[in-house]
């Protein structure tokens, strides 16, 4: 593309824009004439079940940066807050996603979030710095699929450029949840994209059902180009492909981290094999980049780990009869004082795909359904002080004006 990274780099033909709510077409010299420059037009209420369009922009060209704050909500209402990307007047959409998801956020929580790609700044402002190339149009839409109006604020920055280059490719975003998994059958990640391209990483969701002593034994694999039975790339464990180990705990890095970790005990920065009721975790696969010529297809299995002291035989045995051994099967240490060994497990598992292809496909649409099933806040999760108050104000506050038309 360019090497708008080294500090130094200029290039005046790069006419740098933004749209929002300020400057809904990214006009040049248009932002801000509401209320004769007096912040007149920061953010709008979006009703229940409606569609606002974000950006409407002409091409070529790259979005560079997206930022928006949604107040604080139920997770269920938060999951339903929707982002879809048409590229070049296509009917479909090649991202269909949860909002929160799409930046690093699964199961309708909030958390802060820092890495390469992605930052919820106090778990509040939620920022993609992800490039969106577009070479004849973009637009971008929001769909308040909640049953409650919400507020939103936003702020697309984007280039326009002279050409895209040929190797550049269409960023897409998809959502799949199983709810629960089947045992023995992996979960899939992504799949049905047509190469030649590029998977750049995911962020995956668990809700921990089993109540087995660890949930993340499973390996992720990544089967490319004719890949069947068995992957080219295939990993260790679940906290293995996040970069950790040992357990998965909370925690940041630039390409890999566990944001979300939801349960009466979890503390921060804690690793533990006692299994928290909901997980977040992110993966970039930026330095070791994950290339395909024709077809990609990214899985996760669901296996676990189970221990059992000494004289449970009774309880091991009624385990057996819902769990099948994988692996190789029950260990006991020379000691004899436990039995251990890796289970078939069943969770529900989410996952949003990032994946470049040369050519712009659609995605499945959302269904905001499945996506908002069964991750109503716990008894131990506190309401954010800030919630009711929004809430009220989102309530009585009158709707603003129409979303982006293009820019000029």
């Amino acid at each position: 593309m360019n090497n708008i990274w080294d500090p130094s780099f200029i290039d005046s033909n790069l006419d740098s824009r933004s749209v929002s709510f300020e400057n809904p077409t990214g006009a040049r010299g248009k932002g801000g004439t509401e209320c004769g420059g007096r912040k007149g037009a920061p953010s709008r209420i979006i009703a229940p079940g409606e569609r606002v369009v974000l950006a409407d922009l002409k091409g070529p060209g790259t979005i560079r940066h997206i930022w928006m704050v949604f107040p604080p909500a139920p997770p269920e209402l938060l999951r339903s807050l929707v982002l879809e990307v048409f590229y070049d007047g296509a009917a479909e959409p090649s991202i269909s996603v949860p909002a929160l998801d799409f930046f690093g956020l699964p199961h309708g929580r909030r958390a802060e979030i820092y890495n390469i790609l992605f930052s919820v700044n106090e778990a509040r402002g939620y920022n993609a710095f992800i490039p969106i190339p577009f070479r004849r149009a973009v637009r971008v839409e929001f769909h308040n699929a909640s049953p409650q109006p919400t507020l939103l604020y936003y702020q697309i920055d984007f280039t326009i450029e002279p050409s895209i280059p040929e190797y550049a490719g269409y960023l897409h975003a998809s959502f799949r949840r199983e709810n629960p998994t089947v045992h023995k059958r992996d979960f899939v990640i992504v799949d049905n994209f047509r190469g030649p391209g590029r998977f750049l990483g995911c962020v995956v969701g668990v809700r921990v059902l089993d109540s087995g002593m660890w949930y993340g034994e499973g390996e992720v694999k990544i089967y490319r180009d004719g890949d069947r039975d068995f992957p080219t790339i295939c990993g260790t464990g679940l906290e293995d492909y996040v970069g950790s180990g040992w357990g998965l705990g909370r925690h940041l890095g630039p390409y890999g981290g566990a944001p979300l970790l939801v349960g009466p005990a979890a503390t921060e920065g804690s690793a533990t094999t006692v299994n928290p009721n909901f997980v977040g975790f992110y993966r970039w696969h930026l330095a070791e980049p994950v290339m395909f010529a024709r077809e990609l297809k990214v899985t996760i299995q669901q296996i676990g780990a189970m221990m059992f002291a000494a004289g449970q035989d009774a309880e091991k045995t009624a385990y057996e009869a819902t769990h099948p051994v994988a692996g190789t099967g029950w260990m006991k240490p020379a000691s004899g004082a436990v039995t251990w060994g890796l289970v078939e497990r069943s969770d529900d598992y989410c996952a949003t795909a990032f994946v470049y292809c040369r050519e712009a496909q659609p995605v499945p649409r959302l269904d905001v359904v499945l996506a908002t099933k069964d991750i109503a806040r716990l008894p131990f999760e506190k309401p954010d002080p800030m919630e009711a108050m929004l809430s009220m104000l989102t309530g009585l506050a009158p709707a603003g004006a129409a979303g982006a038309a293009g820019q000029t």
